[in-house]
C-alpha cells in the first residue's frame, strides 16, 4: 500500500497580507473601515484550501520587536516607509481572521517570518513530506530543493531548482552568494558597492561562492579587486543579512499545524 507524503504549506503571513491590500482597492464596511486587505487574504487562504488540499498548514508572521539582523545592522530595513493608514487599521485584525479560519499560525520574536519558514521547511520536508512556501518573495528560493518548493499564488507559478536557476543563474545553494553579492535595497543591504544582480551572477557563476570569489580575488578585474578588498566585512554581513536561518528553536511539531475544518 502507497503512503500517500504529507502536504505541508507555508504561508507567509505579511507578504500576502501586502498584496492583497494592492490588489484589491477600495473595500469597506458600513462604518467605512477598510476591509480590503483582510478579504483578499481571506480569499487567498480559502482558495489554497481549495485547491491545494494542504493536510497540515500554517500562516507565519513577523512580530514588531527587533529581530538578531536589526542587531547585527542598524540600518537593516531603514528605508521602508510606513505602511498605508487604511492597511495598518486592519493589521490588528489578521491574526483573529487566521484563527476564525481554523488554521494555525507560527511567530516567534527575534526573528523574521523568513527564519520560522525555513527551520520548519528543512525539518520536515522528505521526512515523508512535501513542504510548499506560499510566498512572492525571492529570498525562499535559497532553500528550495527536494521536497521544498514555492507556490506564488498571485501569479500561479511554482518554483522549483529549475526555475531558481532561470532566475539567478545558479542553484538554490547559491543563491545566498548572489544575494550576498548584489545586496537587496528593499531591506538595505548593501552588497558588494557597484556591483548589481547581474554581475553578481556572472561572478558567482565562475567562481562558486564568495567565500572561492575573496580566495581568488587576483584574478577579478582591477576595479572589482579593488571594491572586494576595501568592503571585505560590509560583503560578509551582506551574505549573513540573506541568509534564512534553519535553525530556529520553536515549540511547535507537525503534529501542530494539521489542517483543521474552521471551528
Amino acid at each position: 500500500m502507497t503512503i500517500k507524503p504529507k502536504k505541508l504549506y507555508l504561508v507567509d503571513g505579511a507578504n500576502l497580507v501586502f498584496r492583497a491590500f494592492y490588489a484589491i482597492r477600495g473595500l469597506s464596511n458600513s462604518k467605512g473601515f477598510p476591509t480590503n486587505a483582510l478579504y483578499g487574504f481571506a480569499q487567498m487562504l480559502l482558495k489554497l484550501i481549495k485547491d491545494e488540499a494542504p493536510t497540515h498548514i500554517a500562516v507565519v508572521f513577523d512580530t514588531p520587536e527587533p529581530t538578531f539582523r536589526d542587531e547585527m545592522y542598524e540600518e537593516y530595513k531603514a528605508g521602508r516607509k510606513e505602511p498605508p493608514d487604511d492597511l495598518a487599521q486592519q493589521f490588528p485584525y489578521v491574526m483573529p481572521l487566521v484563527e476564525a479560519l481554523g488554521i494555525p499560525h507560527v511567530e516567534l520574536p527575534g526573528y523574521e517570518a523568513d527564519d520560522l519558514i525555513g527551520t520548519i521547511a528543512k525539518k520536515y520536508a522528505g521526512t515523508g513530506c512535501d513542504v510548499v512556501m506560499v510566498s512572492g518573495d525571492k529570498d525562499f528560493m535559497q532553500l528550495v530543493g527536494d521536497h521544498i518548493s514555492i507556490l506564488d499564488t498571485m501569479k500561479d507559478r511554482r518554483i522549483g531548482p529549475k526555475e531558481v536557476e532561470e532566475r539567478f543563474g545558479v542553484g538554490p545553494e547559491r543563491v545566498i552568494d548572489v544575494l550576498g553579492l548584489s545586496g537587496d535595497s528593499s531591506d538595505n543591504i548593501p552588497g558588494l558597492p557597484g556591483v548589481g544582480p547581474k554581475t553578481a551572477m556572472k561572478l558567482i557563476q565562475e567562481f562558486g561562492s564568495i567565500d572561492e570569489l575573496i580566495a581568488h580575488a587576483d584574478k577579478l578585474k582591477p576595479a572589482i579587486r579593488a571594491k572586494l578588498e576595501d568592503n571585505l566585512d560590509l560583503l560578509k554581513l551582506s551574505r549573513d543579512l540573506v541568509t534564512i536561518k534553519i535553525d530556529v528553536e520553536l515549540g511547535c511539531d507537525l503534529a501542530d499545524l494539521v489542517r483543521r475544518d474552521p471551528p
